[in-house]
């Protein structure tokens, strides 16, 4: 069954689902939501609790997908609140691949999982700092579209005022990877449009992948590229600036 959740937060619409889901589960409860938003205009920002899973029938699997075509793009974002594991690993695997965030959270981090609802979109997961022709960038987390929205216009400030940009120097203590598919997508659009309007490229990021990608790009991409270790940020950015001395 599905039933609405009372008594949360404005702007926060909430689902329990258990047992097995039915197609009259989800016109009883799920298409009148979707319904207010496709007509409102109004955007989503769901928490789902999952206490336990029988199962879906084939009618009610359909109608899950028809719903949700119509308001893919409506969501803020989605918490799906579990404590199942094979469901929370599904989740995360199919959240990559959904054009809004979703994170999942056990029972007993229900109250994060809707103050996380509350911050939508969040704090950015970058710190950018400019100096001189180059760009420093520091990553704590998975990038999102609108992380790579924000070095895309500190990018593109500096290049409408000047042919190139001489280097990006990119820093983490790993790779930070994805929040999804669109903001994969979205960093591959950056990189499309500007890597050859740019010199240099230091990761200065721990890790073989690092390693192995920033010599990847090397071979791809135009910029210069060189993998430094996390803690060698210095030595990285000196290594841009030696390029633009020589390159003056």
């Amino acid at each position: 069954m599905i039933e609405t959740i009372p008594d949360l937060p404005a702007g926060i619409d909430g689902l329990r689902a258990s047992g097995k889901l039915t197609r009259e589960d989800y016109q009883a409860v799920v298409e009148p939501l979707v319904a207010r938003a496709a007509t409102t205009g109004q955007r989503l920002r769901c928490l789902v609790e999952i206490p336990d899973f029988g199962g879906i029938t084939s009618e009610a699997a359909f109608e899950d997908l028809a719903l949700g075509r119509r308001v893919l793009h409506a969501f803020d974002g989605c918490a799906v609140v579990t404590d199942l594991p094979w469901l929370a690993g599904m989740t995360r695997f199919a959240a990559f691949f959904t054009p809004y965030p979703v994170r999942v959270f056990p029972f007993e981090e229900r109250a994060a999982a809707i103050t996380w609802l509350q911050e939508l979109p969040g704090a950015s997961h970058l710190r950018i700092r400019v100096a001189d022709d180059t760009v420093v960038v520091e990553a704590d987390g998975p990038l999102r579209v609108e992380d790579v929205a924000e070095l895309a216009a500190v990018v593109d400030r500096h290049l409408a005022e000047h042919p190139t940009l001489h280097a990006v120097v990119l820093h983490a203590a790993a790779v930070p990877g994805w929040e999804n598919f669109a903001a994969l997508r979205a960093h591959l659009q950056f990189v499309a449009r500007h890597h050859r309007r740019i010199d240099r490229i230091a990761v200065a990021v721990d890790g073989t992948v690092a390693a192995a990608a920033a010599g990847l790009a090397g071979l791809i991409t135009h910029p210069r590229t060189r993998h430094f270790a996390h803690d060698e940020l210095d030595a990285a950015i000196a290594w841009a600036a030696a390029g633009r001395a020589r390159a003056a």
